[in-house]
This record gives C-alpha cells, structure tokens and sequence, in this order.
C-alpha cells in the first residue's frame, strides 16, 4: 500500500472533527451560521456564496492536474474507461433511485411520510448523478492506482457530467418522486460548480505551463496548493454540517435510515465495475481507481445543488449530507478491498 501523507492517513479523523464542529457551531451559534447561509447568489438562488467559494478552491486545483490532452492517448486501453462510464452513466443513478425508492417507499415506509420519502429519494438521486471528482485522487493513491490514467477518467467523467447531470437528475426525481426540479436552478448549480472551477482550473494549467514549463507546474506549484485544498475540504465540511445541525440532531434516526441505501449502492457499483474488470482482465492499477470512481459520489456538487433546488433544510440537502458522513468510512473500506485482491489481476503495464 503506498506511503500516506499526514492528512491522508488520519482523513477519517479529520472529517469525523468536521462533522463534530459543524453540528456544534450550527447548534450554539444558529444566528451567525444562518446569516452565512443567507448569502447567496441572487435571491432565491439557493446557492451559497460561501460554499461555492470553498469548492471553487478546493475543486479548481484539481482540475488543474488534469491534462485534457491525454485522453487521446486512453484509445491504447479503452476497457478500464468504457467499464467506469458504463457504471457511472447507465447503472449509478438508476440503481441508486430504485434503491431509494424501494426502501423508503416500501421498507421504512412506517418511519418515513410520503413528502419525507420525496425528499430523500431526490437527494439520494442527486448524490448519485455525479461521479467522484476531488477526493478520486486521494483513493487511486491509496491503491496505487495509475494517476495519468485516473486523469483520463476524472477528465471524461466532468465532460460527461456537463452534458449529462441535469437530465438525469430531472428525469430521476420526477419520476421517483412527486417533487419538480427547476431546470435553471440545476444548470446554474452545474454552471457555478462544476464549469467554473472547471474552466478556471483549464486556463491557469495552460498559462502556467506555456510560461514556467511542466516541470515547474507540476513539481513546484501544484504541491503547494495542497493546503488551500485540504483546508478547503475541511471548511466545506464544517459549513455543510453547520447548515445541516437542526436536520441532524432532530432527525438522526432519519441519518440511520438515508444511510442503508447509499451504503448498498457504494458497495453495489464499486463490486459491479471491479468484477467487469476482473473479468475483462483489466490491470489493478486501472481497475480500482475506475471501481472507486462509480462507487463515490461528488458530494460538494450534490449537497450544493440539492441546497440549490429543495433548500437549506430540506430532505433531499439532509440526504446528500448523509452521503457524506457515510463517504469516507466505506470508501476506505473499499479501498482496503482492492488492495487485498490486487493478485487477481494482471501485472500493471507502462502507460
């Protein structure tokens, strides 16, 4: 298992401190949690300045790694990427909802109201329309997974996403739920969350290597973003979790219950798109980044956009807040999974 940096190794801690301080801070200080909540962009918009802020400088460092012009060369091993966007865009969503609407429509039924249930099946929707962007890359570290060609799998995921996101989730909540979804309210949430830091992140990796080199950008610039990065993470969390602190705290039987099906379809597609690559004889170093990619979930996106179209105390916000207290715990169980079964592939090759 390769070296863990500081922060990666202690990542549950941090999160789990996150969480802790959010509810704290939104129980003891509501006042002043709330007058940061109610800044947004454009009245009524839903999104919220300091989120969008945060992601901006969590998420744009990211897209900065990302080499667009490598995927041309994914056409020498297209099967680890055809597998990951087949369980991405054809299984992740649709599993999610029917999960969704099976167990709080018929399972918890005697625990959780008809409007209750709406909610929670949108948001569960939402956090499963967008594949894992940011933290992808801490988890193919952690298996060793090749990082050029996770690159090329975060890179296609996020074009597909801007096409793809807003039908899906339109088309899943209103036909898993009784609710509407505002299509401009979700374009403006896919604009300002993921084609901004997208953009930004595009335009600064092509200026900064055209004027100080590849070697510069990569070697000197890009690790010293890592704090901005992490800090920003840590602070998204604290704010979700401040938002949320009311949500939680009252309806924490509720948390347990929103838990069971975004566990199941974590470990449903990340199971689902590592068999296919361990039976199309895919590499390790390929096949458990591309597994990990479908089974996490962009959670800023999602509670950013649920927040977005439903509100600040909604169910479905409640839901996505939900993917991402369970995130880290079951990812990194998955990724202890993979690294335990790397025998079951083929030697990694050279890229």
């Amino acid at each position: 298992m390769p070296r863990l940096a500081f922060f990666e190794r202690y990542l549950s801690l941090w999160v789990a401190l996150c969480m802790v301080a959010g509810v704290a801070l939104g129980r003891l200080i509501p006042g002043a949690i709330q007058a940061v909540r109610a800044l947004e962009f454009g009245r009524g918009s839903q999104i919220n300045v300091a989120i969008a802020v945060l992601i901006w400088l969590m998420i744009t460092p990211m897209m900065m790694k990302v080499d667009f012009t490598a995927i041309r060369n994914v056409g020498r091993r297209p099967t680890g990427l055809a597998i990951t966007l087949a369980v991405n865009w054809l299984v992740k969503p649709f599993s999610m909802a029917l999960l969704a609407w099976f167990f709080f429509r018929l399972v918890f039924s005697p625990w959780v109201s008809a409007a209750e249930a709406d909610q929670y099946i949108a948001g569960c929707i939402v956090l499963a329309a967008a594949p894992c962007t940011a933290m992808v890359f801490v988890w193919s570290h952690l298996t060793g997974g090749d990082a050029a060609y996770t690159l090329v799998q975060v890179a296609v995921n996020d074009l597909i996403m801007l096409v793809l996101f807003v039908p899906i989730v339109r088309l899943l909540v209103t036909g898993a739920s009784s609710l509407d979804v505002p299509f401009g309210v979700l374009l403006w949430s896919v604009i300002v969350f993921i084609v901004i830091p997208l953009a930004a992140g595009t335009l600064l990796r092509w200026r900064l290597v055209a004027s100080r080199g590849r070697k510069w950008f990569e070697g000197t610039l890009m690790p010293r973003f890592a704090p901005v990065t992490i800090g920003a993470l840590l602070a998204t969390l604290v704010l979700i979790f401040a938002f949320q602190a009311d949500n939680i705290t009252s309806r924490f039987g509720h948390v347990l219950l929103i838990a069971v099906p975004i566990t199941l379809q974590v470990y449903f597609n990340a199971s689902l798109a590592y068999g296919l690559m361990k039976w199309l004889k895919v590499e390790h170093a390929v096949a458990a980044p591309g597994a990990l990619i479908g089974a996490s979930n962009f959670f800023e996106l999602a509670v950013a956009t649920a927040i977005a179209l439903f509100g600040p105390d909604s169910g479905a916000a409640l839901a996505t807040v939900v993917g991402v207290l369970v995130e880290v715990p079951v990812m990194l169980s998955v990724c202890a999974i993979c690294n335990r079964t790397e025998h079951w592939f083929p030697k990694r090759r050279e890229a």
